[in-house]
Formats: structure tokens, sequence, C-alpha cells
């Protein structure tokens, strides 16, 4: 192994904290699911998303001040696309009746991230795609096979959510980054990428924005009963603080430790902790079909992921040696 001593020690500490962010983001399954059964779920994503984009923006307060017109535009096209997509998971997890099978689900969004680049931005598909695509579907068949080969109006609800997912988890990346465009005057100008924490900051208070809107056409607001149900804000709070603001932090701090961060591959194991939480939480349980199909997913999440697993594992025999 020839990294240096601290470059191992920084991979290590950010594999760590992208564990730490998988099992926060876990858990904000099961406050999501909580609070949206007591209050209406848009409006819910609209107060959780506002009160973690405003403990983000004084983090990130310096940055903000010196955002161009150029980077917010770039941040508004992201935000928009991750309130839609937040929208259709919150009301497709309010209608579903099993979290752990919902998250294994929306986690489809990681095998359809290379298909989206591929339809919008014509880059490349991995083979590890097409070899994942099959065994996804075959576990999406699986999870069907409960309601006689029919997908149920959750179901379509999140696998709606994931397909939005893999175009922000697109645009996000492009937005992070600087991108070179050229004019009609033939000069090549590059657009500066948004800082990473700005980016979240302004995507988050755009997902508040888009889902307070739906929820003001779609939702009947009852304030004094929400006012009353102290329940109902003790879930928004935890949402927002533990699962959002704290998960969204240690996520981009943990991306600034090391180049070598194994994050793409450790992230896939959401849908694992999500299921084994709400298995004690809610007292889930998956038949054989369900279990099945959800291994099915999460071996196509793995096969997509396939070089960053390889490399993950060389990783760790060189940990050992």
């Amino acid at each position: 192994m020839t990294k240096m001593r601290g470059g191992i020690k920084g991979t290590m500490s950010a594999d760590l904290l992208f564990v730490a962010v998988t099992l926060l983001a876990a858990i904000s399954w099961i406050f999501s699911k909580e609070a949206v059964a007591i209050m209406p779920p848009l409006l819910f994503m609209s107060a959780r998303f506002l009160i973690a984009a405003i403990l983000l923006a004084l983090l990130a307060r310096r940055q903000l001040r010196v955002l161009t017109i150029a980077s917010l535009w770039r941040c508004a096209k992201v935000g928009v696309v991750f309130g839609a997509a937040m929208s259709l998971w919150v009301l497709g997890l309010t209608a579903s009746s099993h979290v752990g099978e919902a998250a294994f689900l929306v986690s489809l969004a990681v095998v359809l991230v290379p298909v989206i680049a591929r339809l919008i931005f014509k880059e490349a598909v991995p083979q590890s795609t097409w070899v994942a695509l099959p065994i996804a579907c075959c576990g999406l068949a699986l999870l069907s096979l409960n309601q006689e080969l029919k997908l149920e109006a959750a179901q379509l609800l999140l696998l709606a959510a994931a397909s939005f997912f893999a175009i922000y988890f697109n645009l996000n990346a492009r937005a992070a980054n600087p991108i070179s465009q050229t004019g009609r005057d033939g000069l090549i100008r590059n657009t500066p990428q948004v800082p990473v924490l700005v980016l979240t900051t302004l995507v988050l208070m755009i997902v508040a924005i888009v889902t307070g809107i739906f929820s003001a056409f779609t939702e009947s607001w009852e304030i004094g009963k929400l006012v009353a149900s102290p329940m109902v804000w003790m879930w928004v709070m935890l949402s927002a603080t533990i699962g959002t603001a704290m998960r969204f932090y240690i996520q981009t701090y943990a991306q600034s430790l090391s180049p070598y961060s194994n994050g793409v591959v450790i992230m896939v194991l959401e849908p694992v902790w999500t299921a084994l939480i709400a298995a004690l939480w809610f007292k889930e349980s998956m038949s054989v079909i369900q279990l099945v199909g959800c291994l099915l997913i999460f071996l196509a999440l793995l096969v997509n992921r396939w070089r960053a697993v390889q490399l993950f594992l060389r990783q760790i025999v060189g940990y050992e040696n």
C-alpha cells in the first residue's frame, strides 16, 4: 500500500462518517413516517426543509453573501427537481404500508442515475448498469407479486420519486462542479462550481418552497390542531435537525476529508438500515417474496457500483496489510 498514513486515516474517517450518514438517513425514514401520520405530508416536508435550510444557512452565511446570479440559477434548477422528488417520496411514504420495502424501491435511483445521464446528457452508460437493470427489474417484479403482479399506488409514487432522484443526482453533481461552455463568439467560458454547503443550503430552501406551494394548493392546514400537538413538532424538529441538517452537513464534511472515500458504496446500505430499523420500530416483517425482491434490488445496487465496490475491497485489504 503506497498511500500516505494521513491519507489512509482521512479515508477511514470519511468512511465511518458515511456509515453515520446512512444511519441518519435510515432513522429519518422513521421520523418522517411518524410525522405524516399526524400532519399533512407536504406541509411536513416544507417545515422540515425550511428549518434545516435555516440551520445550514447559519454555517454558510459568508459564502452565501458572495453568491452569483448564475450560481443561484443552477441551485434553483436542482432544488425544483429535488422538491418534486421529495414531494413524490413523502406521498409514497404516506401511502405505503411497509417502510423497509419503500426504502428499497427508492434506492433504485442509484441504478437509474447512469440511464438518466445517457438520456439527458448523452453520457456513456457503464456496462455494470446494463447488468444491474434486469436484476433490479426482477426484484421489482417479485415485490409486485403480493398484488397479483400489479404495483400499488404507493409503489408507483416511490418509483416516480426514484426517477426524479436520479435526475436530481445528475443535476446536483454538475452544479457542484465547474462547467465549460462555448459561447457564440467561439470562446470557452467556465462557470465556477457552487460550494457544496451553499448548494445544499439553497437546494433545501427551494425544496421547502416547492413543497410548501404544493401543500397550499392540495392540503388542508389545520393550524390549531397542529399547534396543539407537541408530538408533531417533535418529529418535525428531529427530521429537520438530525435527519436533514446534520445528515447533509456530515456528508459534506466526509466528502472533504478524502478524495478516496468509499461513500458511493457505503451509501447503498441506507435501505438495509431502514428495513432493520423499521422492523424494530414498527414491528415490520417481510414475506419470503418481499425479502428476495429486496435482496435482488440490493444486489443490483452493488452490481451498478461494481468498480467502486472493487476499490472498496482493495482498500480494506490495504488497511489490513
